[in-house]
């Protein structure tokens, strides 16, 4: 087997996505972000999911020069309306209120930077269809704190789940990181997987 050494960085703080990537089977270390994350009205959600997703990777690989840093932004879009995280557990209920019932998109954006700093990228595109629910539904949820650092107020893979009606696509995208087109990218960029990951492009 030839020799690698090069570090994976991940340039997030959140824990879905670490349990992810770990469920590829890579070693990796973390280190986020301090990105801003903000979207510009004149780009399409998919375009300001990668760019954020690339942003806070090159933040991060200055920091780890000779390192693959791995970056990622999810957002939901109602309606060409871009949804992140709720300020606080009002907005979380009205965010919850405003999906219920609905379809939405969720997008996730991913950046991959090489040692050699060159740049890969992609952004996936889920549909969920929330359940029409009452309003001391949604408080009862908001109130056991899990929304308030999710995008779109809501984890399908946590006590949220009964809000989901529906889900198409990638359900880790949903979660917060691609795997399938991430091991896309891996092996493009040339970092080496586990052979029996199921993620792996057929």
């Amino acid at each position: 087997m030839p020799s690698f050494k090069k570090k994976l960085i991940l340039a997030s703080r959140s824990p879905r996505r670490s349990e992810l990537l770990q469920s590829l089977g890579v070693d990796f270390e973390v280190s986020p972000s301090q990105v801003a994350e903000i979207t510009d009205p004149d780009q399409s959600p998919q375009q300001n999911a990668t760019k954020i997703a690339r942003d806070k990777a090159l933040g991060v690989a200055r920091r780890y020069p000779g390192s693959f840093v791995l970056g990622a932004d999810t957002i939901v879009v109602l309606n060409q309306e871009i949804i992140g995280q709720p300020s606080d557990e009002e907005d979380a209920c009205h965010i919850l209120s405003k999906l219920a019932g609905k379809q939405h998109q969720v997008i996730t954006g991913v950046a991959l930077i090489t040692p050699e700093t060159k740049e890969y990228s992609t952004a996936v595109v889920s549909t969920v269809h929330i359940k029409s629910v009452s309003e001391n539904k949604i408080r009862s949820y908001v109130a056991t704190g899990e929304p308030l650092d999710k995008a779109g107020a809501y984890a399908i893979q946590g006590k949220g789940s009964f809000l989901v009606e529906s889900w198409n696509g990638s359900w880790s995208n949903i979660v917060g990181l691609p795997l399938e087109a991430l091991t896309g990218l891996f092996q493009q960029a040339g970092f080496p997987v586990p052979a029996n990951n199921k993620n792996n492009p057929k």
